[in-house]
């Protein structure tokens, strides 16, 4: 089936074409490991997985990579100014930077598997990769394109490499593509950007390391072409991230990488649009107080859920994030699931291969037409609705959406139906008798009290055309 995808490079959609057919190699922009990934974030790393389900089901072999940063990400993305953020998370907490960088790289890795998100093929560390940090700087320093602020650190001259700010169509003059919000006086140009910094001479950094101009750290933008180059090779077809990354880091890491590869060094730039709050700003961890997956779960939400909010967007279009929209998803997530238990309980029946190829097919195009979910979805409502299909043909449609969407309909369905034939004990059932009478006589009031004394016993009432059923919640 014909791939094709937005391309912010060209600004445009493009047919995919990949560097080895049958093969894509794809590099993804992971998590900073100073704190909890907010939903934003994970909203990002939804998209990323749609991306390699897609081309998996596709029939591609797919190695993508993901770096786990532990260090060199300052507070200020824009200048290479303030605090690198991990000293600042081990400050915060009073614990070693290495500690803190493997709490909550596990703590992202319990939402990344909550979320039913396939796991990279390799998620290398920039600690891990020091030397290779050191070789890519200065290979640049013998091309020509570094020099020294005294006390400060090696920047990279953008001025030298004259396709920088082509990412986002900005000027190919160095001076004024992706200018940042403050001026270092120090630098050539506003736009050069730190490749190592220098330790501070009166504070001891708990990360820091040899090199050939002094004991210092990375910059944050060189991990990713180091780490890249070795895991992928020179060139490669595909690298993901937020759409905040397109202006600074992205756009630095090409003008590093080019003049050593001396070709284009990535085939297509996807980028990622914000989740933004009602009053449309982006949800960041800089505000202070934000939302993790966790703050989701303690108010009851199925992680699937929040994945299913995120599939009903595009990811090229700002996301509105508010607790209606997750309890109009979880209700219509729930709906689904529970359509696939009502199929798990008929009887067996051969599989209508024919109609499997055709549904099949109309359900994979809109997610490899530029990542269309909510039509995939559309369709998945329609297959599930379409009386020429016999239930063992839905049931392996909807196994084939699971891996298409990984949003577990057929797991939480068995889950649902497990708890639908569990036993009900006399005083629930006495209270959902009590609820129904009460329903009769239109008294509300008094069916909604019985209502919320079942579900704080940890049980729930589900009104359907065939009558009352009593579910023991998971």
């Amino acid at each position: 089936m014909t791939i094709r995808l937005f391309n912010t490079m060209s600004r445009k959609i493009e047919e995919f074409k990949p560097l080895t057919p049958g093969r894509v190699g794809f590099y993804s922009c992971g998590p900073t490991v100073y704190h909890y990934a907010h939903i934003g974030n994970l909203r990002t790393m939804i998209h990323s997985d749609i991306l390699k389900r897609m081309f998996i089901e596709n029939g591609y072999d797919v190695r993508h990579v993901m770096n786990i940063t532990d260090v060199g990400h300052l507070t200020s993305d824009a200048d290479d100014s303030g605090e690198d953020k991990m000293e600042k998370g081990a400050a915060r907490e009073n614990k070693s930077v290495w500690d803190i960088a493997k709490f909550y790289k596990e703590e992202f890795l319990h939402d990344y598997d909550d979320l039913n998100i396939i796991r990279p093929t390799e998620m290398p560390h920039a600690t891990d990769y020091i030397p290779e940090q050191i070789e890519l700087v200065q290979k640049l320093e013998q091309l020509g394109y570094t020099y020294e602020i005294q006390g400060d650190g090696i920047y990279y001259d953008t001025s030298k490499f004259s396709a920088y700010g082509a990412l986002t169509g900005g000027a190919i003059d160095g001076n004024r593509a992706g200018a940042r919000v403050q001026f270092n006086q120090a630098k050539r140009n506003p736009t050069d950007f730190a490749l190592w910094k220098f330790s501070p001479r009166d504070v001891r950094r708990q990360m820091e390391w040899d090199s050939p101009w002094g004991v210092g750290f990375p910059g944050w933008h060189a991990e990713c072409s180091a780490m890249s180059m070795k895991l992928l090779g020179a060139h490669f077809d595909i690298h993901t991230g937020g759409e905040d990354l397109s202006r600074v880091h992205h756009t630095n890491e090409i003008a590093q990488s080019e003049p050593i590869t001396g070709k284009p060094w990535v085939n297509y730039w996807v980028h990622f649009s914000f989740l933004v709050d009602k009053s449309g700003e982006k949800m960041s961890k800089s505000k202070g107080e934000f939302l993790g997956l966790d703050a989701l779960r303690r108010r009851g939400y199925d992680p699937m859920a929040y994945r299913y909010l995120i599939l009903l967007g595009h990811y090229q279009t700002q996301l509105a994030f508010s607790w209606e929209a997750m309890d109009a998803a979880a209700a219509g997530y729930k709906n689904i699931v529970r359509r696939v238990v009502d199929l798990l309980k008929t009887a067996p029946e051969a599989l209508d291969n024919a109609r499997f190829d055709q549904w099949r097919k109309k359900i994979l195009a809109p997610v490899s037409d530029n990542m269309k979910t909510a039509e995939t979805l559309v369709r998945i409502q329609e297959m599930s609705k379409d009386s020429d299909i016999n239930a063992a043909t839905k049931i392996a449609l909807f196994e084939f959406a699971d891996r298409l969407l990984g949003l577990q309909f057929i797991d939480r369905a068995r889950k649902m139906l497990a708890l639908e034939n569990t036993d009900v004990p006399a005083e629930i059932q006495s209270l959902a008798d009590a609820r129904a009478a009460a329903k009769a006589a239109r008294d509300w009031a008094a069916a909604d009290n019985l209502r919320n004394q079942i579900d704080a016993a940890g049980w729930s009432v589900v009104d359907t055309r065939d009558g009352m059923k009593i579910i023991k919640k998971a």
